[in-house]
């Protein structure tokens, strides 16, 4: 049996001057798994930076990273397991951002609509953020097929483009 290794180069037979091409934003679908821990915010930031650069997409780094920042703290803060899910999609010109977390739905309609209102008013500031993009967010709605709870935010991506631009451009922050 010959193995033919031209048609499949080795990354160690690859030219070292070839340029990097970044992934099309078409392609972005990424998901991940962290500790539902406190530092497991910081870190969906930092990766979620590096998806978008390697897709091309910094023009929505600020309210993307912003988004998942917001959603990963709040599900690390009340997820009932050790794990919390992230899932960072581009479709039809838009950017999706979900968040699972284990905290149970509850049987009694009114403590989930507490709990629901209180994880709503933690999220304040993604609820600015998303507004600005001209975007939509969400919990939950049905119950999830395996457990736990559903947090989800859809931002356009011109209106990401524009976030913290004012009528000349980008906003300096002090």
């Amino acid at each position: 049996m010959h193995l033919d290794t031209t048609t499949c180069p080795s990354p160690t037979s690859a030219p070292l001057d070839a340029p990097f091409a970044p992934a099309l934003p078409e392609n972005l679908s990424y998901s991940f798994t962290l500790p539902a821990a406190p530092r497991s915010p910081g870190v969906a930031r930092a990766a979620t930076r590096t998806i978008l650069r390697a897709h091309g997409l910094t023009d929505v780094t600020d309210a993307v990273v912003q988004v998942v920042s917001e959603l990963t703290a709040c599900a690390c803060r009340l997820s009932a397991t050790k794990e919390v899910y992230v899932s960072l999609r581009h479709r039809s010109g838009d950017l999706r951002v979900t968040v699972y977390d284990g905290h149970p739905r509850h049987d009694r309609a009114r403590l989930g609509a507490i709990c629901v209102l209180s994880r709503r008013v933690s999220l304040r500031v993604l609820d600015e953020v998303v507004r600005a993009c001209h975007g939509d967010w969400g919990i939950g709605g049905e119950r999830e097929a395996g457990g736990g709870t559903r947090m989800w935010a859809v931002l356009p991506r011109a209106g990401a483009a524009r976030y913290l631009a004012g009528p000349s451009g980008p906003e300096e922050l002090p």
